[in-house]
């Protein structure tokens, strides 16, 4: 039996909205610092969701443990993990983040083995491999036309591991915490703990014109408030299954810098795109066990 409707739709929805942040950060770099730009962002996008939790849906406050358990995801999955990501922007181009997505789906199968003792089937390993190869296909022309910088580079492998450490952690908790309720409060600590460097670093003069408002909008709502409850739903059925729509993310994420920065779609681009699409049907496929949930 294929998987459900509801899940693709989920899965590719959350690729769409994802791989978009990285053309919406470049053009909010140009009126302000990267740190600057994410921080409102993270803020802003906290007090919304947690004033829809808190005061529509009336969940409740986190107890005991939970602010711990919230401060570290919060920590890797949006500090760490985005802090760098926009600091690593001004160092290589929108495509090139969207391809170094693709990394997370080894990372988190590996992490996952390795802390949570859940089996990668084969068939998941092959999907990964086969998924890794479309988008080194998909990068060839970037890397050889000088795209990114080294330490470009560098920064965003530093920040696919926290994002992927983040994703297996979340997966591993268990939060009884609403959906709405773990992703307000995880943004907003993060904002918080990225404050004191965007105020102690700042990276260059801000503009708070339209283009930083658009681009601070856009990384709100859609990414920070859109794909983050898609991906905490696609985490809470399956991790390793979840980081598989991470392979859409570089395909999207080309096209939104083609279309609004002018960055280059080529054969290899439309090659990879066709093993990425591979990797998902390969590895999306559930097992003999899983079929009859559908």
């Amino acid at each position: 039996m294929l998987v459900s409707a509801r899940y693709v739709f989920t899965g590719i929805a959350f690729a769409i909205l994802w791989s978009s942040a990285s053309s919406a950060g470049k053009i909010g770099l140009e009126s302000a610092g990267g740190l600057v730009l994410f921080t409102a962002r993270f803020l802003l996008a906290g007090i919304i969701l947690l004033a829809w939790s808190l005061w529509v849906r009336r969940d409740r406050q986190p107890r005991g443990i939970e602010w711990k358990q919230l401060v570290i995801f919060g920590a890797f999955n949006t500090t760490l993990y985005l802090g760098i990501f926009i600091v690593a922007l001004e160092e290589v181009t929108a495509g090139v983040t969207s391809i170094a997505l693709a990394i997370n789906p080894l990372l988190i199968s590996a992490l996952t083995a390795r802390w949570l003792g859940t089996k990668v089937t084969a068939i998941q390993w092959i999907s990964i491999v086969i998924g890794s190869v479309g988008v080194v296909v998909v990068s060839l022309p970037l890397m050889q036309n000088n795209y990114a910088s080294p330490t470009g580079m560098i920064l965003m492998a530093i920040c696919m591991v926290a994002y992927s450490i983040g994703s297996v952690y979340y997966a591993g908790v268990g939060f009884t915490l609403s959906r709405s309720a773990v992703n307000g409060w995880q943004v907003f600590i993060g904002g918080l703990l990225l404050l004191p460097f965007a105020v102690l670093f700042p990276q260059k003069e801000n503009h708070y014109d339209t283009r930083f408002w658009a681009s601070v909008l856009w990384l709100v709502i859609p990414v920070s408030i859109g794909a983050v409850q898609l991906w905490l739903r696609l985490l809470m059925e399956d991790a390793v299954r979840a980081s598989l729509w991470l392979f859409l993310c570089p395909i999207f994420g080309l096209t939104f810098a083609a279309v609004l920065l002018n960055e280059p779609i080529t054969v290899y681009t439309v090659a990879g795109t066709l093993l990425v699409l591979l990797a998902l049907y390969l590895g999306q496929r559930p097992s003999k066990k899983t079929s009859a949930e559908g």
